[in-house]
């Protein structure tokens, strides 16, 4: 693309021929943009960003200072294939955020709308977050992490690879996340425990009194009782109404493949 004279780019960025830009779009001085990058309308890319390769962001996006998106996964089984980038609709990436691609096992790391990744933040790669979803500062995560939509990760917690952390939980920050966090949920510490359900998230997304009662009871059955978790989750299935909220949470209990935190 020949962005000599393009409006809302400056002269010091440096972008390469094969990159897509939407209407509307600015790019900051001494950004540099890399091969095969697709960006959307209304995009704004600060200063000193660098865009590596591969990487697809959507519209309205806003890219701070110093951010480092589409780069080399971190892994060293990597071998040069090509992976993706992909990031959604108006999410916001903040200063030195690095958000890696993704490797042949999945062939794409995944950020969705509206999602906010504070300073200093890492997303390795072949993660897949969800939409709505806030990265507190300096959090790093393995690869193959897989976050729901409306998740909240406080700042400077660690997650490692392969986990998994449902929709609507809250992990609170200098966290330890080993295991899979069940959606709904409240989590901190290292260990991580649970602390009951996520009361105030959930209202504010609007929840019912009824779909929160459900999920009380739920909650109570599976982490509350003297039973073990799968002997819990049987009584559950047995004794709560399955609303789809319900069904949810115990769903993921079922399919955890890393145990899920107590």
């Amino acid at each position: 693309m020949d962005v000599t004279h393009a409006s809302g780019i400056h002269p010091t960025a440096v972008i390469d021929e094969s990159v897509e830009l939407g209407a509307g779009l600015e790019v900051g001085p001494y950004a540099v943009i890399g091969p095969n990058v697709v960006i959307g309308d209304g995009t704004r890319v600060g200063s000193h960003v660098v865009i590596e390769r591969d990487t697809q962001i959507g519209r309205e996006c806003r890219l701070h200072p110093g951010a480092v998106v589409g780069g080399d996964p971190q892994d060293l089984k990597y071998t040069g294939e090509s992976a993706l980038l992909v990031i959604g609709d108006r999410t916001v990436v903040r200063e030195f955020v690095t958000l890696n691609r993704g490797t042949s096992a999945r062939g794409r790391t995944e950020i969705g709308n509206d999602c906010l990744i504070m300073a200093y933040a890492h997303v390795a790669h072949d993660c897949v977050i969800g939409n709505h979803v806030v990265i507190a500062n300096a959090v790093n995560m393995g690869g193959h992490c897989d976050i729901g939509d409306w998740v909240v990760v406080g700042g400077v917690t660690a997650i490692h690879q392969f986990v998994q952390i449902g929709a609507h939980a809250f992990v609170g920050g200098s966290s330890a996340v080993r295991k899979d966090v069940p959606p709904f949920v409240k989590a901190a510490g290292d260990p991580l425990k649970l602390f009951g359900l996520n009361t105030v998230g959930l209202q504010r997304r609007g929840f019912t009194d009824q779909e929160r009662a459900g999920l009380r009871r739920a909650y109570r059955l599976l982490f509350q009782s003297k039973q073990n978790l799968r002997d819990a989750l049987a009584g559950a299935r047995l004794e709560i109404d399955h609303a789809p909220h319900v069904e949810t949470l115990l769903a993921f209990i079922e399919n955890s493949e890393r145990g899920v935190t107590l």
